[in-house]
């Protein structure tokens, strides 16, 4: 069964809706494995700064299933898709890999480039993946994340209760 990889991020209302999401994931999902929640500063445009963690969950649901229950997620917790990619919101939930699969489909490409663009991505991937392998590029995300250039982007562990029952 395949483990994916999920970005969540939110600079509105993002306690409540960091933990309604992992509730909503858990309950559709089952066992979540779940990084720290990192607070950064937003990346391309000028905004209140964002919770970011990464989710990981087995699954053998085909990815257009999956990238429609993540934004059915989204939207039920106010997520709108104005003002493009770059811009305020409540809840963002990306597919970031799927297995060790590269997948090219409807224009969306995994596994994700934000990976290694935004530490907000690799930092908690790491966390929880570190001695994995990337799916195109072969390193571990662990070489991946010593060779970010960390100094680019700010970000850092905040106390955070998911308001999840313990994993089994």
């Amino acid at each position: 069964m395949p483990r994916i990889w999920l970005s969540l991020g939110s600079n509105i209302d993002r306690e409540n809706n960091i933990r309604a999401a992992l509730h909503d994931l858990q309950a559709e999902f089952g066992r979540l494995l779940v990084s720290r929640v990192y607070e950064s500063e937003a990346v391309g445009f000028s905004g209140d700064a964002f919770y970011n963690l990464v989710v990981g969950i087995d699954t053998e649901r085909p990815v257009t299933e999956l990238i429609g229950r993540f934004r059915a997620i989204e939207s039920a917790h106010g997520r709108t898709r104005e003002g493009g990619g770059f811009a305020a919101r409540t809840l963002d939930i990306d597919l970031l890999t799927y297995g060790d699969r590269v997948v090219d489909l409807n224009g969306l490409h995994l596994p994700r480039d934000e990976i290694t663009r935004y530490a907000f991505v690799l930092l908690p991937l790491t966390e929880l993946a570190g001695d994995d392998r990337h799916p195109e590029l072969g390193r571990t995300y662990n070489e991946l994340w010593q060779r970010f250039d960390q100094a680019s982007q700010r970000l850092w562990p905040v106390p955070f209760e998911t308001g999840l029952p313990p994993a089994p």
